[in-house]
């Protein structure tokens, strides 16, 4: 069977480039760029000083320097966020028109493995043959249990490591400083996680985003994020997502993927 191809019409890509560019964005994100290959590509963020999620970035190493694919509705946010830190850095910072497209069921010729996780296949930039939809990309990504930070995080309300950045190869503990890094080590370092995203199963249409969800005993255990029929995304209490819970009293079930209990270890 062919693999699937989607193109995220949700994403868009700005260039950083210069003899600075992998420097200058080394010292901001949470993952390193500084040995990130032409050709090569990494998973990573872009936080507020506090620690909260502002972009989630995939770094695609290029001759010229870094193409940072981005949520595209935010594009232009970042760019100026960018720009602001830029300082005295020799680097050019600017949207560029590329599309990017998804590949799944196996790799597709011309893309890079999804560094977050196998299952998820592969990411390209620039033009392709497409054979599936956006939903049908998402609908995947839900049944292997990994969040779309974009989606199920909003800006600045969600700590990397709630929507499991550092499951998913997306914060570099080893490079040092980057924004918000004093809150993310320490969460890891405590182990002061107490809430993580999961997905959760139930029988027809998805709740609505932000329902509670609840244990048998009327306890908050969480809230819904974004879904499809049959499944979705929540972030729920570590300490009571092995209680029976409920939905507007539907029943719910936790589907903790084999990849975080494997990696959590």
């Amino acid at each position: 069977m062919s693999p699937r191809i989607a193109r995220l019409e949700d994403r868009a890509v700005v260039a950083v480039t210069g003899p600075d560019a992998r420097s200058f964005l080394h010292g901001l994100l949470t993952q390193d760029v500084l040995t990130l290959a032409p050709g090569e590509v990494r998973f990573g963020a872009f936080l507020s000083p506090p620690g909260r999620l502002m972009w989630d970035l995939f770094l695609w190493g290029a001759e010229d320097g870094v193409r940072l694919d981005a949520a595209a509705d935010r594009r232009d946010a970042l760019v100026t966020k960018l720009t602001m830190h830029r300082l005295r850095a020799q680097v050019a910072i600017a949207a560029e028109a590329m599309p990017v497209f998804v590949c799944w069921d196996g790799l597709a010729d011309g893309f890079l493995p999804d560094p977050r996780l196998e299952g998820l296949g592969g990411r390209r930039l620039g033009d392709a043959e497409t054979n599936a939809s956006a939903d049908d990309w998402q609908a995947h990504r839900l049944a292997l249990g990994v969040p779309d930070p974009d989606r199920d995080c909003g800006m600045d309300r969600t700590y990397p490591i709630e929507a499991n950045f550092d499951l998913l190869n997306g914060i570099d503990f080893q490079k040092g400083c980057f924004v918000g890094q004093e809150t993310t080590s320490r969460m890891k370092r405590r182990s002061a996680i107490k809430t993580r995203m999961m997905p959760i199963a139930f029988d027809g249409p998805p709740p609505g985003e932000g329902a509670e969800v609840l244990t048998e005993a009327d306890l908050r255990a969480g809230q819904v994020l974004t879904g499809h029929d049959g499944r979705a995304m929540a972030l729920l209490r570590l300490d009571r997502i092995d209680a029976p819970l409920t939905v507007h009293g539907r029943s719910v079930r936790v589907k903790r993927p084999e990849w975080m209990t494997t990696r959590a270890r």
